[in-house]
């Protein structure tokens, strides 16, 4: 092939892009993104098996055949859970010893309480031993049909009622999560910045769910470019925090347990603290900053001689009634899921000089300030962009 084929080569390809729609660019990278984390997740599994104490032990579904004993009774102490401890005779479903057929016994305390019943599905540990034999242990309930049956009522009911922006929205959360999972979780357990590996998952995840929901426009790259620098400042102001308060990832719960699979995982423990709270701003900072491109952009459409200044006051407006709500729901997120240390520390009638300095109390005080600071932040931010960008739609 010649040169000037070459460039008609070229040239003919260029056209052929230029006519496909954007969103659709965005979904083929976004695959292309998620299949190449995929090999990267994959990967960190596998070598998480080769190293892992564990490797002998599979945790697979079972049905309960039959219970041969059961010695349980109620304990009103811990709400009238069956304690004690069952026979079960249990029929394996899946692994390499499906279909076989075994007793085991289950214990049932207050914590781990898996009450068995004929004819219900369990997940059980099986640990085989260099031999091939084998033994099996009741690990919890086989949750996998609630849960996926949740989700997919969840999803059912947002595209009905969405209609097609809920089509589009199903198809943001996917990538959303897939993005999540199969590249920022590969990224940070090999070893890249949690930090960096959440600022890209960001940035990726914005531009994306925006393509996806509305196209490329004036008010999406506006809604694009507040959502980054709103999680900027979020992050900024998180390092500072917690620079000023001597707490990074260090001190957050499951850094030991992390700590100890250094071998097979160079995590970098330190900046996860920031990472999550970039990953806890960004929903919020994405939906208020979507919300005010489109009020500034419905009122340039009803008047488009309205001046930048004009539509910055609109979208402020607009911003400052969601930015009550939507500190509420952060805030609240956060103490929710924190609800039992709550419940514990105050039980145990700790002094608030002690309990402000807990590592605990200062990690969740950090991630809830730090995350409503970086959608406050997005109001001005994307009134700004969007107030000078939309404007110039009709000059």
């Amino acid at each position: 092939m010649d040169q000037k084929q070459q460039n008609n080569f070229l040239f003919g390809l260029f056209k052929k892009l230029k006519k496909i729609a954007p969103r659709k660019i965005a979904v083929w990278l976004a695959c292309l993104f998620l299949v190449a984390g995929a090999i990267l997740l994959v990967g960190q599994i596998g070598r998480a098996s080769e190293n892992s104490q564990g490797a002998n032990a599979q945790y697979v579904s079972a049905k309960v055949t039959k219970i041969l004993s059961d010695n349980t009774s109620s304990d009103p102490a811990s709400g009238g859970r069956m304690l004690g401890e069952q026979l079960l005779r249990i029929q394996i479903s899946e692994g390499p010893h499906k279909g076989e057929t075994m007793d085991i016994p289950n214990y049932l305390s207050a914590l781990h309480n898996i009450y068995a019943r004929q004819g219900m599905r369990i997940i059980v540990r099986v640990d085989t031993q260099i031999n091939g034999s084998y033994t099996a242990s009741v690990y919890n309930y086989d949750r996998n049909v609630p849960l996926l049956s949740l989700a997919a009522i969840f999803l059912l009911t947002l595209c009905l009622i969405g209609g097609k922006k809920g089509i589009k929205s199903m198809l943001g959360l996917v990538f959303t999560l897939g993005s999540m999972i199969f590249l920022m979780l590969p990224m940070i357990l090999s070893g890249i910045s949690p930090i960096l590996s959440a600022v890209l998952i960001a940035v990726l995840t914005t531009v994306v769910c925006f393509i996806l929901l509305d196209g490329i426009n004036r008010k999406t790259i506006s809604a694009m470019l507040g959502t980054v620098c709103g999680v900027g400042c979020s992050a900024v102001f998180a390092e500072l925090a917690g620079l000023a308060a001597s707490l990074n990832g260090y001190n957050m719960q499951e850094a030991e347990s992390l700590l100890l699979q250094a071998d097979s995982h160079p995590v970098q423990v330190q900046g996860l603290l920031v990472a999550g709270i970039i990953i806890s701003a960004l929903g919020a900072a994405m939906d208020i900053s979507i919300s005010i491109a489109s009020s500034v952009h419905e009122f340039h459409q009803l008047n488009p001689a309205l001046r930048p200044t004009d539509l910055f006051r609109s979208g402020m407006n607009v911003g400052r009634d969601a930015m009550g709500t939507m500190a509420n729901t952060l805030i609240l997120a956060f103490f929710g899921s924190s609800l039992n240390l709550m419940i514990l520390i105050f039980s145990y009638g700790i002094p608030f000089s002690q309990l402000i300095n807990t590592d605990l109390i200062g990690v969740e005080i950090i991630q809830a300030v730090t995350a409503n600071f970086g959608m406050i932040l997005s109001i001005p931010l994307v009134a700004l962009f969007s107030s000078r960008i939309i404007s110039k739609s009709h000059r």
